[in-house]
């Protein structure tokens, strides 16, 4: 492996805050007055605002022109890293978000839609929705699909709500009040089980990097009110038991979830149903080609579950009789609403025009390139001084993706994984994720190649590492120093931690700075 890293450095501009930019008397749009005519039919606009709602003085904006705010703004964007590079952002299957679809989701036909519309009006929408729901049901086994929660944690969410209706249906509620999970299950699905009012059970990591199965068996009783499990987990482990723990907790009398989040590596290989599950959770958001989200943009997460399961969706729920589709808000055990409509709709279009486009076939042959490009990133990987892999007496596969550690490499140089993030910015690659919490792994790192980089970006990510490694071993403080090429250095994240020092609103930054009196 022989490779060239190109030269990268951000763009740095002497950039202030908008607000304390512009020019007295410079504008970006200037209205015409209302014509008297019209003023006598309608009356003044400050009328139709409700008194408590006017301001009493005109917003301190600043005064420029509309060239200047765009410029101001690219400026700014120049001064992002962004992800505009490689980005094997691990658990979170990064992939390119084709434009086209992106054009689709920004039609009028999608955009200006309203779910308070007449459903005859709705019927592109509305198929669009069902058919995303097929095809997920295709690829789980469920019998149901709704796309109202918004993102991963809410699905989790979604489906402590279906249980507790399941259970309060059959009057067992108040002695089902435990949910089963690992560690290495995405920690939503303990804070979201505790949110909708159970306890949970977590089970730590024992032989081949998961819990046994005689610790679900001892965690189990007929308090179980259901598992909830990734599979395979945040380190690309796939635990070959998971049918015996599905039957384990059904004679238990509990429910059984599948958190697919990580669902690349098995693309097509497993549907849940037949695994047992009685519902499962994909994010339209990863796998599904539709732009990463959770940093707080658009998301879905989508819920199944079994028809078993089905009267407790939240409402509504898209219907199809064969000629029309409509909203099913008819639904007297519905555990009521995740979020307010039925979903973020140009997300699941994004999402249904990558399945179709994809097909089956398509599907298999990406979760095939995602495994395998994440064992040949395991081998270059390895051969880099200071670089482990986690349990490394586990004879367990990793499937899409691997954790790693570099605590060998802090032990021998003090250089330790926010150091190599940073400095991987400096070669304009996008820092790679380290772990979710808790820390299990000593100074973690989990890339997820997927299958939309080829070789080449592989090999460069990994002489990226290969380079920093180098320099931690030989002058660490360059590591320790950086970023360097960035436009902005290190955070200073103790000032995030003093109330005194940061505002969430530019009135209250300049009262505590005392620029001026607002």
């Amino acid at each position: 492996m022989s490779t060239t890293l190109r030269e990268y450095h951000a763009p740095v501009w002497s950039e202030p805050v908008i607000l304390e930019m512009g020019y007295p008397g410079r504008r970006g749009v200037i209205f015409s007055d209302v014509e008297a005519d019209v003023q006598k039919v309608v009356g003044s606009a400050a009328d139709l605002i409700p008194a408590t709602m006017r301001r009493s003085r005109k917003p301190a904006l600043p005064q420029m022109s509309e060239p200047e705010v765009l410029y101001h703004y690219l400026r700014l964007s120049q001064q992002t890293l962004g992800m505009m590079n490689i980005s094997l952002f691990g658990t979170c299957t990064m992939k390119y978000n084709v434009q086209i679809n992106e054009a689709m989701a920004w039609r009028p036909e999608i955009t200006h839609v309203h779910p308070y519309q007449d459903e005859d009006t709705l019927q592109g929408a509305l198929e669009v929705v069902h058919g995303m729901d097929t095809i997920l049901r295709e690829l789980s086994g469920m019998d149901q699909f709704i796309f109202q929660a918004g993102g991963g944690a809410d699905a989790a969410y979604t489906s402590c709500a279906v249980t507790r209706a399941y259970h309060a249906s059959r009057g067992e509620l108040a002695q089902r009040d435990e949910i089963i999970t690992t560690i290495q299950t995405h920690p939503s699905s303990a804070a979201t089980a505790a949110a909708a009012g159970f306890k949970f059970i977590t089970l730590m990591i024992e032989e081949n990097c998961y819990p046994l199965l005689e610790s679900l068996r001892a965690a189990v009783s007929n308090r179980a009110a259901a598992l909830m499990v990734n599979n395979p987990d945040d380190m690309g482990v796939y635990n070959p038991e998971i049918r015996e723990w599905v039957r384990v907790v059904h004679e238990a009398g509990g429910l059984c979830f599948y958190d697919h989040a990580n669902f690349n590596g098995v693309m097509t290989k497993i549907r849940a149903r037949e695994l047992g599950f009685d519902a499962c959770m994909f994010m339209l958001h990863k796998t599904f080609g539709a732009p990463k989200s959770g940093v707080g943009g658009p998301a879905v997460g989508a819920y199944g579950c079994s028809a078993e399961l089905a009267p407790f969706l939240p409402a509504p729920v898209v219907a199809f009789d064969g000629e029309r589709y409509r909203l099913d808000h008819d639904r007297p055990q519905s555990c009521g609403k995740i979020r307010e409509f039925w979903g973020n709709v140009p997300v699941i279009l994004k999402a249904y025009a990558w399945s179709r486009a994809m097909g089956a076939a398509g599907m298999s042959e990406a979760s095939d390139i995602s495994v395998l490009a994440n064992n040949y990133m395991e081998k270059g990987l390895l051969a880099i001084r200071g670089v482990t892999r986690s349990h490394p007496e586990a004879t367990s596969a990793r499937m899409e993706m691997t954790r790693y550690s570099l605590e060998q490499l802090k032990e021998d140089t003090g250089v330790d994984v926010h150091d190599v993030q940073n400095r991987m910015s400096d070669f304009g690659i996008d820092p790679m994720w380290s772990s979710h919490h808790p820390w299990l792994i000593p100074e973690p790192f989990t890339p997820e190649p997927g299958e939309m980089y080829g070789k080449e970006a592989l090999d460069t990510w990994i002489q990226v590492l290969a380079r920093i490694s180098d320099e931690a071993y030989s002058n660490p403080e360059i590591v320790k120093t950086s970023p360097h090429n960035q436009a902005i250095h290190r955070l200073k994240s103790a000032q995030l931690e003093d109330p005194q020092q940061w505002a969430m609103t530019w009135r209250s930054y300049v009262r505590k700075n005392d620029k001026r009196t607002v």
